[in-house]
């Protein structure tokens, strides 16, 4: 598991790979905790496959929500050829539509965990029912699309506290040991006074193409959920949204300010609304600097890593996919014959630490709610976004108190509604343009 992804880790399951075994719990705590699969796509079986194998378990999938049965059928047929002891859902906890969340939250007990995993868009208000019905939530990034989002998160993120829920964002480097060592060495000085933070994410992706003629609209958009704004934030914010938390995690504090730079390639053809390269600098309450640099084209150079600049000394915070190959450098030059400290590798992958606390949190009521957190680096993450795409500078109260909304009335939206982002005549849909883009 050490250097496995969760595709990796799915592609196993789907090729019918030996039940492993479950290890022991504690003994005063041995009931199986029931799980929701709300989102039945590769994360969301992805995030299913780190709960099974979790040293915290047994856990048990009871119920399976999404928006469209073909990803629920091939979804559920995939873990079963693996995990199929550990899966438990007939027919009759098979949810389908735009209700099926509340549906399939319905289906499990105090101690069990709904698992948010499917569009951001619509992650607030599951996560409002499931704190309502007094359940543990996993929920996967992003939180939110827009402002209001956020705050429906933070406040409930607020009542599970009042609870004594347990709450997983998944933000999962937080959980990597490597990381945890390397922000300690950090704030004893081992780098000196931090200046700068540097985050790269640099990889091809695919443009979106035409609409076949036969689909719908609506589910057009909701399918091609990180090349619609409205429904996953865009491409830049679903995935970035680590790189924002790295930043913000390594100062210990959230930006004051934000700007950007971005556009598209000449020659795109890209139908989304996505652009294709940006640059995001965030300011920091101490005046110091950190910044994401992302290009989303093929045949460039590609990097996904985070350097940490201090007064003494420069680190390596983490590598490409996430791996947590945490090492400082003997001075400010970035090489292999430069290294002072490397972390050894890990025992688990972060997306199976990430579980593996929460489970523990549960059964052991430890405290643990990272909902607010979570939360507060998704607004950095729409302030990075909204800079670039305004061509205008942001600040953190001016992002918090927001009131613009992608899709005002999405908690009302159903199969039957007129799709948010209407395409023009050529299939294109609304595209940012700095100076006339509004998003705050």
């Amino acid at each position: 598991m050490k250097k496995t992804s969760r595709r990796t880790l799915l592609a196993t399951a789907a090729a019918g790979c030996a039940l492993r075994s479950i290890p022991a719990v504690h003994a005063q705590e041995t009931h199986t905790v029931g799980l929701a699969l709300i989102g039945c796509g590769g994360r969301g079986s992805g995030a299913a496959v780190n709960a099974f194998e979790s040293p915290n378990g047994p856990v048990k999938l009871v119920a399976m929500a999404d928006l469209f049965d073909v990803r629920l059928q091939s979804a559920r047929a995939n873990l079963m050829k693996r995990f199929e002891n550990q899966i438990d859902v007939p027919a009759d906890r098979q949810f389908i539509g735009f209700d099926a969340y509340r549906k399939a939250i319905d289906c499990l007990k105090p101690g069990d965990v709904a698992m948010l995993t499917g569009y951001a868009a619509w992650r607030p208000l599951q996560l409002e029912y499931a704190v309502s019905r007094g359940i543990n939530v996993f929920m996967e990034k992003s939180f939110a699309c827009d402002p209001p989002g956020i705050r429906r998160l933070i406040a409930a993120g607020e009542a599970a506290q009042k609870k004594n829920l347990k709450i997983g964002a998944g933000l999962m480097c937080r959980h990597s040991k490597n990381r945890q060592e390397m922000i300690a060495r950090i704030r004893s000085g081992d780098l000196g006074d931090i200046i700068n933070v540097r985050a790269f994410r640099m990889q091809p992706v695919g443009p979106l193409g035409p609409k076949p003629p036969a689909e719908k609209e609506l589910s057009w958009q909701i399918r091609n959920f990180t090349k619609f704004l409205w429904v996953s934030g865009g491409l830049f914010a679903e995935m970035d949204i680590h790189q924002m938390d790295e930043l913000c995690w390594i100062k210990d504090a959230w930006p004051a300010v934000a700007h950007g730079t971005g556009g598209r390639a000449a020659n795109s053809t890209d139908l989304s609304q996505n652009l294709d390269s940006f640059h995001a600098e965030f300011t920091f309450p101490d005046g110091t600097h950190a910044s994401d640099t992302v290009r989303y084209l093929s045949n460039c150079h590609n990097d996904f890593a985070t350097y940490v600049h201090g007064t003494k000394k420069t680190a390596r915070f983490s590598g490409s996919g996430h791996a947590s190959d945490c090492t400082i450098y003997k001075d400010h030059r970035i090489a292999v014959g430069n290294v002072e400290w490397k972390a050894k590798p890990e025992e688990f992958s972060v997306w199976h630490a990430e579980w593996n606390a929460l489970l523990d949190a549960i059964r052991n009521d430890k405290p643990h709610n990272e909902a607010v957190r979570a939360a507060h680096t998704n607004l950095a993450d729409i302030m990075a976004r909204a800079a670039i795409h305004t061509g205008q500078e942001v600040v953190w109260e001016e992002a918090m108190a927001s009131k613009f909304q992608f899709c005002p009335g999405l908690d009302e939206l159903n199969e039957n509604s007129p799709p948010p982002a209407p395409p023009d005549e050529r299939g294109q849909y609304p595209v940012p343009v700095p100076g006339k883009w509004k998003e705050l």
